[in-house]
């Protein structure tokens, strides 16, 4: 299938062309026609799956198709984070350059006066946060009214993170009838289901890549790792190779990622670090200059393991486990996006093996190991797995036959 035959305008087929995409992926030949055709929809993907761009262009269509003078916002898009709603935002400006529409972003983090000001000028789409949105609607400073489509990105995510009430709150002050969408990473548990079932009306429901399905365009790896000095060296010869281009190294907290940086920085590689205690504006500048090339590594917590995207990363490198299968998803989705190839390490330590056989499990499939000449571990995990620590209560039992 091609972009043309999902029957879109010339003008956005004119962007897609200049945005290089090729052909529709599975999600987007999906969700367009339904989106299209006025329904509403329940779609699972997986990050790096082109899932914005799907939601985007039937958006735009629609502005095109249905011309209105209102000087309020027609189509609301709602993410979890500022870092997605700015992403989102930037997919909306590359699809719509070749058509006369404004879009505002309204998120945390930003300042709020700036954000106001935006919203005193007729614009098409709103993206935003829901506090941040449900906060300015409770001070009368935005209208809802005339919204004839609203999109929810992320699901998943905004139930993890305790936004399900604000964005209910959102939908309630919406007066007229409206067409929607709700994306989200994975459609199990009854989380996402009663989430679905109190905003969207007998919506259609697409699964193009089950939650535990990765991008076929990433490559997986584990390098074994006997200590932390050991994983230090693993990572260095990693990121010194020539094929590593770009970057993103994942660290569970802080402290390890502050520390870690400045480790490589001594190391002469060229790396910054990226963490939820930066202002929006600092993270905005890391995240620039590593998109231009001027940073090799950035080291990240899970801050940046969704809605950064960033086509030019040709390695994500866990240097710690993600302690859930879902989220070593969303890290390795980082590289192999756009019809990109990349490539997904794992530096694992010994008392990590737990945490890769969850991620395993998850995965229904084994990540291949690797290794670096002269670099060997000498972990046996196999061997270690076979030392399991014995039950609490086999521990008892044995003691007891000691004493008798």
């Amino acid at each position: 299938m091609t972009f043309s035959e999902l029957e879109l305008d010339d003008l956005l087929l004119d962007a897609i062309t200049q945005q290089g995409f090729n052909r529709p992926t599975p999600i987007q030949q999906a969700a367009i026609p339904a989106l299209m055709a006025g329904k509403d929809i329940l779609a699972g993907a997986a990050t790096g799956t082109g899932k914005t761009a799907a939601f985007v262009l039937p958006a735009l269509q629609h502005l095109i198709d249905n011309p209105s003078y209102t000087r309020l916002p027609r189509i609301l898009m709602l993410a979890p984070t500022r870092e997605l709603a700015l992403q989102i935002r930037q997919v909306v400006r590359d699809l719509s350059q070749n058509i006369a529409l404004r879009s505002v972003v309204i998120t945390g983090g930003l300042a709020q006066d700036k954000q106001i000001e935006h919203l005193t000028h007729p614009f098409q789409i709103l993206i935003a946060t829901p506090g941040r949105l449900l906060n300015l609607l409770e001070q009368d400073r935005v209208q809802l009214d005339h919204l004839e489509m609203v999109i929810i990105d992320e699901a998943d995510r905004m139930l993890d993170m305790g936004q399900g009430p604000d964005v209910h709150a959102l939908l309630d002050a919406i007066p007229g009838d409206f067409q929607a969408g709700l994306f989200s990473a994975t459609l199990a548990g009854t989380g996402i289901h009663n989430f679905a079932e109190k905003t969207l009306d007998n919506p259609t429901v697409i699964q193009v890549d089950a939650a535990n399905m990765q991008s076929a365009q990433v490559q997986q790896m584990i390098y074994f790792a006997d200590d932390r000095a050991h994983k230090e060296q693993l990572l260095l010869t990693l990121l010194q190779d020539s094929s590593c281009k770009s970057a993103l190294v994942f660290c569970n907290k802080k402290e390890r990622a502050i520390s870690l940086t400045q480790w490589l920085q001594a190391q002469e590689i060229s790396a910054q670090v990226l963490h939820g205690d930066f202002i929006q504006a600092k993270r905005l500048e890391k995240i620039g200059k590593f998109k231009e090339g001027k940073i090799q590594t950035l080291v990240a917590t899970d801050v940046a393991s969704r809605g950064l995207d960033l086509l030019n990363i040709t390695h994500v490198i866990n240097y710690d486990l993600p302690l859930r299968g879902d989220t070593y998803i969303h890290r390795i989705g980082r590289t192999g996006r756009a019809q990109n190839v990349g490539l997904a390490i794992s530096l694992v330590e010994g008392h990590e093996l737990r945490t890769l056989e969850r991620i395993h499990y998850h995965l229904q499939a084994k990540i291949p190991v690797s290794k670096i000449k002269g670099l060997e571990a000498r972990l046996k995990p196999n061997k270690l797995n076979d030392k399991k620590k014995p039950h609490k209560k086999k521990a008892a039992k044995k003691a007891a036959k000691k004493k008798t």
